[in-house]
């Protein structure tokens, strides 16, 4: 279920790196996510009280996220951001859900985690040259602190809600609001255009988002929180699969490397759970 969510996650953030026009590109996926979370409300039921604070939390954490992004795109090189971003994400997921959820890791697993987290990271280790300043490296990382925190923010809450189904719908749902909003303010005159240009690009990854973000909701629904998110961050990996078949990207011994270390991050992670 989290390999499929890492694969989604993988091609919609390629049309993301494709796209001229970042934010009107993140707004308008999320607002077809949050269409789709509708959908899902028929198959669930509401979501019980003590799960709706996270469900705005998260919702916001969300959309601070989305904004992080955007500034890491601008400011540095997706080769850059993007490693690092997702990278930095298990190594925090795991001190969250030890702090908040009393998941505890033994030695083993937090090898596997250590090693996943160092394989993504290390894709980016050839573009340190590039780096301008200090902000091509914090926001990667503030981004990366996104993550974490509203993967441990959904993990508890949608334990909560007794219904996955109504949690990730009505999480959709809101997650849309902030961003939609932010980019009608910003984009007006200019939306109308964008989506007669690239409307079928933009509900296949409107389709693909959705499908990532509520398989990974659902997957921690089931399972400990630092195992789905360092299986879900393989999506670097896919998306440099597909940076090496389709945008004619070298696969380098330095991909080969990253992959061999996340693969024994992941095996060392569940044998040892």
């Amino acid at each position: 279920m989290v390999l499929c969510a890492a694969v989604m996650h993988a091609c919609w953030n390629t049309l993301l790196k494709i796209g001229d026009d970042r934010l009107l590109v993140m707004a308008v996926l999320t607002v077809i996510s949050g269409t789709l979370g509708l959908v899902l409300l028929g198959f669930g039921e509401w979501p019980a009280a003590p799960s709706w604070p996270y469900i705005i939390a998260s919702a916001l954490l969300n959309n601070v996220y989305f904004l992080f992004l955007i500034k890491a795109y601008e400011i540095t090189d997706l080769s850059v951001a993007y490693p690092l971003a997702r990278g930095s994400a298990p190594l925090l997921v795991a001190g969250g859900a030890a702090v908040f959820a009393g998941e505890m890791l033994n030695g083993g697993e937090f090898i596997g985690v250590a090693l996943v987290s160092l394989g993504i990271i290390s894709l980016m280790w050839g573009a340190f040259s590039r780096l301008e300043d200090w902000k091509s490296i914090v926001f990667p990382l503030a981004t990366g602190a996104m993550i974490a925190t509203y993967t441990v923010v959904d993990g508890i809450g949608v334990r909560l809600s007794g219904s996955p189904a109504g949690f990730i719908g009505w999480l959709l749902v809101f997650s849309a609001l902030p961003i939609g909003m932010v980019a009608w303010h910003r984009r007006q005159g200019r939306i109308e255009g964008f989506l007669r240009r690239q409307w079928r690009s933009l509900l296949i990854a409107g389709a693909l988002d959705f499908g990532a973000y509520g398989l990974a909701i659902w997957a921690l629904s089931l399972g400990a929180m630092v195992q789905v998110s360092a299986l879900r961050e393989t999506s670097v990996l896919f998306a440099a699969y597909i940076g090496t078949r389709l945008l004619g990207e070298p696969l380098g011994v330095q991909r080969m490397f990253a992959a061999l270390l996340v693969v024994t991050g992941i095996v060392l992670l569940h044998t040892m759970t």
